[in-house]
């Protein structure tokens, strides 16, 4: 490029366009992170008391060895499920759960009413799906005390006593929909709510 008016203008206008690019790279890899209440480093000073806990370890050894320990306005307890079809691979992965609490404790009550009937562990998949859609309700108004998540979680739970089986993450998902729609948000057909 000339080094005059023009050119600058032109230097000037590309870089506006390189750092529109680059904030928009960087909300879409946000995209995900739909509520950090607790913090990294308040999850790193669980590091030493999850080193007692030999893994891979189930959700029960876990919450048996700190269940009792405070995490924001709650126990470990009351966020991961206590059951011997959970299991965890390692701190981090117990770290990763108690990240977003509000989608842990919905997760915790599914996979503890699906132990009570079943000794079925929760496929990844389906785990991947139905933690997916608690996200996605958070996302649809993040104010709103997650009343979605819990709607959707209790019934799930509903679902799973009166059939005896989790319901399909097609099925959960629709569920959700439902309930957005109810509270007058849009979801739109091509969205992962909208199936």
């Amino acid at each position: 490029m000339a080094d005059n008016k023009s050119g600058r203008d032109e230097q000037a206008d590309n870089e506006q366009r390189r750092q529109r690019q680059r904030d928009i790279v960087a909300e879409l890899e946000r995209g995900d992170e739909t509520e950090p209440p607790i913090g990294a480093d308040e999850l790193e000073k669980l590091e030493p008391e999850l080193a007692a806990v030999t893994f891979p370890a189930t959700g029960a050894e876990v919450v048996e060895t700190v269940g009792d320990r405070s995490l924001g306005p709650a126990t470990i307890g009351d966020f991961l499920p206590e059951t011997e079809t959970e299991t965890f691979a390692d701190p981090q992965a117990v770290q990763q759960r108690l990240r977003r609490p509000t989608i842990a404790s919905a997760m915790k009550r599914l996979i503890e009413a699906n132990a009570a009937i079943s000794n079925d562990r929760l496929r990844d998949s389906q785990r991947e799906a139905y933690e997916r859609t608690f996200r996605e309700l958070r996302d649809i108004d993040a104010v709103d005390e997650d009343e979605g998540i819990g709607a959707v979680a209790d019934w799930v739970v509903e679902q799973i006593d009166e059939k005896g089986k989790l319901p399909g993450s097609r099925a959960v998902r629709r569920q959700a929909a439902k309930v957005c729609r109810e509270n007058g948000y849009e979801v739109r057909n091509d969205e992962w709510l909208g199936i």
